[in-house]
Parts: C-alpha cells; structure tokens; sequence
C-alpha cells in the first residue's frame, strides 16, 4: 500500500461535519472515523455535563486522547485514506505536534444558522463549545509549520457540492469521486453512539441538502454568542472555498 492519506476535518458542531463523513465513506480507497476524540473531550472538561449522551460515550470509547492519536490517526493503515470527522474543541489539553503528519480541513459556518439548531440539545452554549475562535487559533498553528488548510464553508458546500468537494479534493492530492454526492437514507455503522440525538435529518437524506436559509426567528438569548462568533466566522468565510 503507498502511504496512508490522513484527513484530520476540524468542524464546530451543527456543520455538515457528519454529511461530509458520509460522502467520503462512499469512496472506495476511503475509511472514516466518528469523533474519535470525543470521550477524550468529554472526561476531561465541564461538557460532560450538559452533552446529551455523555456517560455512554465516555464509556465506549477510549478516553485518553494521546493514545486515540498514536494508534488511531496515526497508527492505522486500513484503507488509503483514512478520513476523520474531529470537533475542533476536542483537542482540549493534546499536544497538536500530529498534525505534521495529516492533511487538515477546517469547516465552518454561519453562527446564525448554526447556534440556534445548536442550542436545541446544548441549552446554554459558550464560545468554547462551537469552536470558532480555536478555528484561528488551529489556523495559525498549521500556518506556522507550513501548510495552509482548505477552509470549509457549510453554505457554499450546500450550494454546489460537486464544485466545492472537487477544488478540496485537489487541495488536499486526491481524486474527487462522484461517489462523494450520493448515500443510501440509513445509518452508518461507523456513527458514534450520539447519532440518536444529532443524525436524524442526516438519516433520512441521500446526499447533501439543498441550501435554505433558516426562517425562524433567531433566539434573543443566544445573541451576546452571536455577536462573539461572528467576527471569526467573518474571517474563516472570507478563507474558504467558494461554490
């Protein structure tokens, strides 16, 4: 086998993270992997409190996320590529040294959008749970050891998916596969034990959704997050690849 590809995604939640699992799951060269650092994140901060499903994960999962590192990410050689769906938040307290050895995508999306479906299973979120500013922050230290990361949009990946996985796929030194579009309405088994409360819609779709803008009224109590997300998604979105 040539060397193992390692797709590390860095996503805040609620951003097609998991669509784009689905679609690279399609590919026959590819292996994906649900959140392997999540129990990880889990045992080790105050969400494990408020994230539905929490003991389940921490309890079916590896806990130790040096350890997810050297033999998962790094460790395994079971397909060509090996695709993983990361939240960026859950890199709390690891030594991000790894990332010199994948090839790292950061998707983002509007806070808008992306806070109120958020706030339906998280009630109360805070900037470091939805990731924004650690996007930056994870933006810069790749920049400082030399590469430079496909930026992500959620809207302009909805808006045209063939255009904007095509342009990652040459970013990123493979082949786009019009595979990547399509996937039967089910369940993967690779989904983490949390589908149950986040993959509904995801369940029942067999490729990526039509863009919509979201019509219902934004809650006034998430606006103070709004306004602080806002100006690193402005940044993130000016980077990030266009449909």
């Amino acid at each position: 086998m040539s060397q193992t590809i390692r797709i590390c995604l860095w996503s805040g939640p609620r951003n097609i993270s998991t669509a784009l699992m689905y679609s690279f799951a399609q590919r026959a060269d590819t292996a994906v992997f649900d959140e392997p650092l999540y129990a990880h994140y889990l045992s080790k901060t105050p969400a494990r409190e408020y994230h539905p499903g929490a003991e389940e994960v921490i309890a079916t999962m590896e806990n130790d996320g040096e350890k997810v590192v050297q033999d998962l990410i790094l460790g395994n050689q079971s397909a060509p590529v090996l695709f993983f769906k990361h939240m960026t938040h859950h890199l709390n307290d690891l030594d991000w040294d790894f990332m010199h050895q994948t090839v790292n995508v950061i998707l983002t999306r509007d806070p808008y959008e992306m806070l109120s479906s958020y706030a339906k299973q998280v009630e109360k979120p805070a900037l470091h749970d939805v990731g924004y500013a650690l996007h930056l922050k994870l933006l810069d230290y790749l920049r400082s050891i030399g590469q430079n990361p496909p930026v992500l949009d959620s809207k302009q990946t909805l808006l045209n998916p063939r255009g904007v996985l095509t342009q990652l796929c040459q970013q990123i030194g493979i082949l786009f596969d019009e595979a990547m579009l399509r996937w039967p309405a089910v369940a993967r088994q690779e989904d983490g034990s949390w589908a149950k409360y986040w993959y509904h819609t995801l369940h029942r779709s067999t490729g990526f959704q039509q863009y919509s803008r979201k019509e219902d009224p934004f809650p006034e109590k998430l606006r103070p997050l709004l306004a602080e997300c806002q100006p690193y998604y402005e940044k993130l979105s000016a980077l990030a690849i266009q449909a």
